[in-house]
């Protein structure tokens, strides 16, 4: 079954129910393998058409239960991030790493490259397990995934790096108790946010401020000013 887009391209059906095959034939079918524009070392399955694939989600995706593809784009908060970590690898190098909420697995990437003992990825939507897997692949990174809620959890990282994760009340408020807790045993928190409505910015404290260019399909602007904080 096929439907017209706005300007007439015809999508085609590709996904009926979720399995690793399926998984990675619409993401090759939808995205191209391009470089994060603040990150020019890193090489993701990105959607070159932003609108298209968000379209394609809410007809096809939607169907089967399965979350609009956040994996599919370099968001501003994750941009910010993997250059934060990839211009100071002190921060991950040689340490046990958890990048939440991972999407693409940009951020899991660039702890990669700057030398992190192991990075796990974690994140809810099965889609990521294979999208993570192909860009790590496409980057040379080794990365374990985690594909439950590990909010509450604590299975002894050094370093938790959340880019974009506040930008749903309930969501923050699930995980400031978490950061707080991984912190006071001696985890170190970091966030990166282009000013998110519910980022809590009361504890924490800025590292590094980038202009980030995003699409203008998703975001309210081409460039957001993104800032990574480190939890106080």
């Amino acid at each position: 079954m096929e439907r017209g887009l706005p300007h007439g391209r015809p999508v085609t059906r590709s996904v009926t129910a979720l399995t690793p095959d399926s998984a990675k034939k619409f993401i090759l079918d939808n995205t191209a393998l391009m470089a994060p524009p603040h990150v020019p070392e890193i090489v993701l399955h990105l959607a070159d058409e932003a609108h298209d694939l968000w379209l394609r989600t809410e007809d096809q995706l939607t169907e089967i239960g399965l979350p609009p593809p956040f994996w599919a784009f370099a968001w501003a908060g994750g941009q910010g991030l993997a250059r934060y970590i990839i211009d100071n690898p002190d921060t991950v190098r040689g340490k046990r790493v958890l990048d939440f909420a991972s999407g693409s697995g940009l951020v899991a990437i660039a702890a990669v490259q700057a030398g992190a003992a192991e990075v796990i990825a974690a994140d809810i939507d099965p889609f990521c397990a294979t999208a993570i897997r192909l860009n790590g692949e496409a980057n040379g990174a080794g990365i374990n995934f985690l594909g439950t809620d590990c909010i509450g959890t604590d299975a002894g990282w050094d370093v938790v790096l959340a880019g974009d994760v506040f930008y749903d009340k309930p969501f923050a408020d699930r995980l400031m108790p978490w950061f707080a807790a991984l912190k006071a045993r001696g985890a170190e928190i970091l966030v990166g946010d282009p000013g998110r409505a519910y980022l809590p910015k009361a504890r924490l404290e800025p590292l590094a401020v980038y202009e980030v260019a995003v699409t203008r399909a998703l975001e309210d602007a081409e460039v957001k000013r993104t800032t990574v904080w480190r939890l106080a």
